[in-house]
């Protein structure tokens, strides 16, 4: 959905529960759909014209590409984790700690409302000690974990309508509220107890990224998955929640 121009603030939807979890539930069975072609894309056999660019491929098996379509930036981290079974890595693949990852400077994450099991919408706000990037930014996001008939997890997490979020929770003090278009993860369980993640990101120039940035998002992206792993391999293996 394009913007014709900048909404103002204080325009928002009143929607009601059931409302909300039906478009909850759409959009982000569109994200998962979206992550997991994200996943299968660009593997041996499976070689096709899809529109990413590898920028980053290390030794220690992390690759980084890139997708733009218009002036939207895709990215899509992929790494093999040795040792690391996919119940303890899904432990830490969720909207707070990745958050954390991104800007330590998160002084709150609340969940706002359980609509399903595994469906929920959370408030991520960012204070005002946050580098440039994200200060004083909030996001008003809905996280999804669905497991697949093969196994393979899936977490999708992205921003509401600013609209609909708007209605939940109204913007307070001077806060922005950003936008995260799409993000997850998606992984897949291999032999010996260990794991492929795939990490997708999309994020809104216009509305929270300035375009200087883009270009050092791969170099991010590699300390967020090395950050990740650590947490990873301190849950417990038989990390069921």
């Amino acid at each position: 959905m394009s913007n014709t121009g900048p909404a103002p603030c204080s325009r928002s939807w009143s929607i009601s529960e059931d409302s909300l979890r039906r478009y909850v539930h759409f959009a982000s069975e569109s994200c998962i759909q979206e992550l997991l072609s994200a996943s299968d894309s660009n593997r041996i056999g499976n070689v096709g014209n899809d529109g990413w660019k590898i920028l980053t491929d290390l030794d220690n098996g992390v690759e980084i590409s890139k997708r733009r379509s218009g002036s939207f930036h895709t990215f899509r981290s992929r790494w093999l984790l040795r040792s690391v079974s996919p119940q303890q890595f899904i432990t830490v693949a969720n909207a707070i700690d990745a958050a954390k990852q991104w800007e330590p400077d998160l002084v709150e994450a609340r969940y706002i409302k359980d609509l399903e099991d595994n469906l929920s919408i959370i408030r991520l706000r960012f204070g005002e000690n946050s580098k440039p990037l994200f200060r004083n930014r909030e996001f008003i996001v809905y996280e999804r974990r669905e497991t697949m008939e093969d196994g393979t997890l899936v977490v999708a997490v992205a921003s509401l309508p600013k609209e609909i979020a708007a209605g939940l929770h109204p913007k307070q003090n001077n806060a922005i509220r950003g936008l995260l278009l799409q993000s997850g993860w998606v992984v897949e369980k291999l032999e010996d107890d260990s794991c492929m993640v795939t990490y997708v990101v999309q994020l809104d120039p216009a509305g929270w990224l300035p375009k200087c940035f883009v270009n050092r998002l791969n170099t991010k992206l590699v300390m967020i998955i090395e950050n990740l792993k650590k947490l990873a391999q301190g849950c417990p293996a038989d990390g069921d929640k």
